[in-house]
């Protein structure tokens, strides 16, 4: 994905939150460049994690390296952080969390409501999102490189629920995608172990998998891998 694409695949959900919550689109999108690379970090190729906000996600959590800075000073820990099933549910999240603030501070991060962007870097910073002291300054370029404050105009640019909508089919698919694929690991896997005929009781199971062109005929697996050709069948998702 280059970055015009992930700008724009992300924009509609920003401009969408930024109407209803008051949350500078071009902060949003400038959050999401900085914190995930553009869509290239680790946690968000693991966990679909655009901010790198911490904890336990609707799709669980993952443990990552990050640096923090403590007196100035970058130091590497491991932390826990988010998981989602598509980056729209990131984006969903991080507007709640500057909405909502923490427990302990419910308006830590109300400074960047409605303002604009400049004020916006600043206050989310000043809110303790990150520690690193270049952070505003870090936004701000990317804000203004990228001229993500066309976003914060709705008059010039309108999100559309289609396109939302389009975003988060194609996170869909991707993770469709990759259950397949580790679906068909699985079964290559198995089939090369122990191999024996078809037993009675799978032949209807293979037929179904080789209809759904999971596997090819004739075949020889393990008794692991007709079994689970069996329970998917059972489970109709065959």
């Amino acid at each position: 994905m280059n970055k015009n694409n992930f700008i724009t695949s992300i924009a509609p959900c920003a401009v969408s939150d930024m109407q209803r919550t008051g949350i500078p689109a071009s902060l949003t999108i400038g959050q999401a460049i900085l914190e995930s690379n553009w869509g290239t970090s680790g946690l968000t190729q693991q966990a679909n994690n655009l901010f790198g906000i911490k904890g336990r996600g609707p799709a669980g959590s993952v443990d990552m390296p990050t640096t923090e800075y403590v007196k100035g000073k970058p130091v590497k820990v491991n932390a826990s952080f988010r998981k989602y099933h598509f980056w729209t549910e990131s984006v969903a999240d991080h507007s709640e969390l500057l909405l909502k603030g923490t427990r302990d501070n419910p308006t830590r991060y109300h400074g960047v409501l409605h303002a604009d962007y400049k004020t916006a870097a600043k206050e989310v910073w000043k809110g303790g999102y990150a520690t690193d002291p270049q952070y505003p300054k870090k936004l701000i370029a990317i804000m203004e490189t990228c001229n993500l404050t066309q976003y914060d105009t709705t008059d010039k640019y309108k999100g559309d629920e289609d396109s939302m909508q389009v975003a988060e089919l194609q996170q869909q698919l991707q993770v469709m995608q990759k259950r397949v694929d580790d679906l068909e690991g699985q079964l290559s896997r198995l089939t090369v172990k122990d191999q024996m005929q078809t037993p009675a009781w799978a032949e209807s199971a293979v037929q179904s998998a080789t209809s759904a062109g999971l596997i090819d005929t004739p075949v020889l697996g393990s008794f692991d891998f007709y079994r689970m050709l069996a329970v998917l069948q059972r489970l109709k998702l065959l």
